[in-house]
């Protein structure tokens, strides 16, 4: 009895003499107030360059203030037209809310020099998911002479009518420049406008394309 008890007060003691854990207390977490766009790359300026197409020259003369307002005014980037080397250019300034602004602007200007109208092509600077794709008749179909003459006419249709549908029904805007062709659009709609496009290059009949462009934006107005 007495050695149990002996036993049991030694492992009291034991267990008494072992060092309380520190409970360590953290440091308050550091705040620090969110970087602004220019320090984000050392306060260095970005800078894009636009080449200037010779035809797009005076069109760009006769608009230049609706595209320097927007780009100017609520991009907040710095934007002049090099005369020397026939570029227009652009960079950031201190006051640029965000470093994304840049390549809006950059894409903005391009798209007006590929045959854009502004209003149409200054939806880039407010829509994010709004892409410019181009490519040519040759890549769809190699067409020489009187049938690349017809392929064109196709594509556009009397006074325009082919063209106009298509923009409408897939709520994009197509330029059709000599064989090159170039969609502004979501990329869905790019891709619905692109496969009316090409069936058109290989022979179908407008009609065909209208029905089938029926079928799909029915489909899609139902998915949304």
């Amino acid at each position: 009895m007495q050695s149990t008890e002996a036993s049991t007060s030694m492992e009291v003691e034991a267990v008494s003499t072992q060092p309380k854990p520190v409970v360590s207390t953290l440091p308050p977490k550091p705040h620090f107030d969110p970087l602004k766009p220019h320090e984000m790359n050392d306060g260095r300026v970005q800078f894009r360059k636009v080449s200037v197409p010779p035809h797009r020259y005076s069109p760009l003369k006769k608009a230049w203030m609706e595209i320097y307002t927007p780009i100017y005014e609520q991009m907040k980037i710095d934007i002049r037209m090099n005369l020397k080397a026939r570029k227009v250019e652009l960079k950031t300034r201190a006051d640029t809310p965000d470093i994304s602004n840049l390549q809006k602007c950059a894409d903005f200007v391009h798209a007006f020099m590929l045959g854009f109208d502004v209003i149409d092509a200054i939806a880039l600077l407010r829509v994010d998911e709004l892409y410019v794709e181009s490519f040519e008749i040759k890549d769809v179909k190699t067409l020489r002479g009187e049938h690349l003459s017809r392929a064109i006419g196709r594509l556009s249709g009397k006074a325009g009518k082919t063209k106009f549908a298509i923009e409408n029904a897939t709520k994009t805007r197509i330029v059709i420049a000599d064989t090159k062709i170039h969609i502004l659009g979501s990329f869905a709609n790019i891709k619905i406008a692109r496969d009316s496009l090409c069936s058109l290059i290989l022979g179908s009949p407008a009609g065909k394309v209208y029905s089938k462009l029926r079928a799909v934006t029915a489909r899609l107005a139902e998915r949304f």
